[in-house]
């Protein structure tokens, strides 16, 4: 049933996609694209009222004043082109609120459906790229429907109305006009049509990949300034701008230089077509007498031709508008298809506090190898299991697998006897506490910031999670304490701060799941002994899944896990392990030898 969803989907136009996105407004767009085609027979007229002056004129020559209608062909080209403009703009108003009414929608929709995609989809997706992806793209199908399908219905209805006028008087001459159209085209499909296509697409690819590094290197500014380094020093962002200029070189001279040099040609000098042919027609008008109508004629096709030199223009421009507004919609279906979780309808409620893994296996997408394979563990309830082993070994994995950052490849992660697939999302997450290496503050104050894990907390439970999480000596030096916002005025806190600001956040958000992961990693030994303090407090009375290479830190554990190459290949207490002889034993004697380690003269 979803496939055939998605084929009808794929078989959908881009205007029929981001119509759908209208909503209500999408009667407001097809209002303004019947108002620009009004305009545009309304702005035809002029040059019809001044070929009428013009016959009038040759008719009555040399006596001019004989010529009576002038002063009305003149008021009527002043009224239609007026009404013209006036109609134009009427059409541009609803196209305008269509398209920012549809840019809207899509980044509601977008972010409401990321509300809805696995926390761990974000990790393999940078922000910067998301970004682009939604934000920016849905940006750049505004033009599509505020400028560039008004002009297309609008030059449509012109077409037709020239297409009558040029075979009207003369067909020859009107033939010749319009080999300017024909030139054209065949110039913009040149640039845009076939495998030109492709390469536009690769040059929007070639945009994001940009953009997202771009967004990395900004946030990596402070490294590559403490150690002298240049722009070059960043090798993907290095890449990322060579790239994107090769491939924007390649489609802008090696694609479109030529076919756009004839195009303007063709579109602006459209009257020299017209001038061979009136050449070889005027020897048979002078014979057969009918030279005034020739001349008549020729004025007229001559004023004309500046109609089809703007209809082309307009034409170029608006299908260049529509190639970006496709590859827009690509980067916007991109995020649009994001894997989402699936929630069960008849969720199951978790018995108790404990985790078990039971032959669990789980494999990235893309990856060939699988990160877990066959893991099998328990935690009790009020349990701490630590998970340890070599980087790369999948303890980060595990650990994100209970609140489905992911949902297994194979076997279940079990909540209180439920598996987490089939309980309520929003449940699961208010039943688990997380405490990262890399945790980020928001810029706000330090208060709001440890209360986005419980909005409605007081400003007493608050202060009192902060000072459980030892961060008195934090709010002593801040100029406004627990109300001063970060980042602003060169407030900042050293990485040991914010962890302890970030386990006040887990604190108060009282969970009975603590998922903690490498949480002393850029702690300097101060802040070490102080977090350490505070996971006594945020642990207690809790089950307790963390994730540590300090190994002096899970000594204690209740149990530990060792992972290596995304298998179980040990399990039990400190002393058990040690003894055993087994990757634990050695990991501990080379732990020791680490520590012991000194500079000697």
């Amino acid at each position: 049933m979803k496939e055939r969803e998605t084929m009808k989907e794929k078989k959908q136009s881009d205007v029929a996609v981001l119509l759908g996105y209208a909503g209500s407004y999408r009667g407001l767009t097809y209002l303004g694209l019947a108002l620009s085609a009004a305009a545009m027979v309304l702005g035809m007229l002029p040059y019809i009222c001044i070929w009428l002056a013009v016959r009038d004129l040759i008719a009555v020559a040399p006596d001019w004043t004989r010529a009576a209608g002038i002063e009305r062909y003149g008021w009527m080209a002043f009224a239609s082109a007026v009404g013209g403009i006036a109609v134009y703009f009427c059409a541009l108003m609803c196209t305008h609120l269509a398209a920012f009414r549809t840019a809207t929608n899509i980044r509601k929709q977008g972010m409401a459906h990321l509300m809805k995609t696995p926390l761990g989809w974000f990790n393999a997706n940078a922000s910067g790229l998301i970004r682009n992806r939604l934000d920016g793209a849905a940006a750049e199908t505004e033009t599509l429907l505020a400028h560039n399908l008004a002009d297309i219905v609008g030059t449509a209805a012109m077409f037709l109305s020239t297409l009558a006028l040029m075979f009207a008087f003369d067909w020859r001459m009107g033939a010749a006009c319009l080999l300017a159209a024909v030139v054209s085209v065949a110039s913009m499909f040149a640039m845009m049509g076939g495998r030109n296509a492709k390469l536009m697409a690769e040059y929007q690819a070639a945009q994001d990949v940009m953009s997202k590094a771009g967004t990395e290197y900004v946030r990596g500014i402070p490294v590559v300034k403490v150690f002298q380094q240049t722009v070059y020093s960043f090798k993907a962002f290095r890449e990322a701008i060579e790239d994107y200029s090769a491939k924007a070189e390649k489609y802008t001279v090696g694609v479109c230089r030529l076919p756009q040099a004839v195009n303007l040609t063709a579109t602006e000098g459209a009257f020299i077509f017209l001038v061979p042919a009136a050449l070889l027609l005027a020897p048979g008008a002078l014979q057969s007498g009918g030279f005034a109508a020739f001349v008549a004629n020729f004025a007229f096709y001559a004023v004309f031709s500046a109609i089809v030199s703007t209809a082309l223009a307009r034409i170029m421009f608006a299908a260049s508008g529509t190639m970006l507004a496709h590859t827009a919609l690509g980067r916007i279906e991109q995020v649009m298809n994001a894997p989402t979780l699936e929630i069960d309808p008849n969720p199951q409620a978790p018995k108790d506090n404990g985790v078990e893994f039971k032959d669990v296996s789980f494999t990235y997408d893309g990856a060939s190898v699988p990160a877990l394979s066959h893991v099998s563990f328990r935690v009790e309830p009020g349990q701490t299991v630590a998970l340890v082993g070599p980087s790369g070994g999948g303890k980060t994995t595990a650990a994100s697998l209970i609140p489905r950052f992911w949902d297994v490849t194979d076997g279940a992660v079990e909540v209180g006897g439920a598996d987490v697939r089939k309980t309520d999302p929003h449940a699961l997450m208010n039943d688990i506490a997380f405490v990262f290496q890399n945790n980020r503050l928001f810029k706000a104050s330090i208060l709001d910031n440890v209360r986005a894990a419980r909005p409605d907390a007081t400003r007493e439970e608050a202060m009192a999670a902060l000072e459980a999480a030892q961060c008195g000596d934090i709010l002593a030096k801040l100029p406004n304490g627990v109300d001063t916002v970060i980042g602003t005025e060169g407030t900042y806190l050293s990485g040991g701060e914010q962890q302890r600001v970030a386990l006040a956040r887990a604190i108060l958000k009282n969970a009975p799941i603590v998922v903690l992961d490498e949480a002393t990693a850029f702690a300097d030994p101060e802040n070490e002994a102080l977090i350490q303090k505070a996971f006594a407090k945020l642990t207690q009375g809790r089950t307790v899944v963390m994730i540590a290479h300090r190994l002096s830190t899970v000594v204690h554990a209740d149990k530990i896990v060792v992972l290596d190459a995304g298998r179980v290949v040990e399990e039990g207490t400190h002393d058990e392990l040690t003894k055993a002889n087994g990757l634990y034993a050695r990991m501990w004697a080379d732990y020791n030898r680490a520590v012991s380690w000194k500079i000697s003269a």
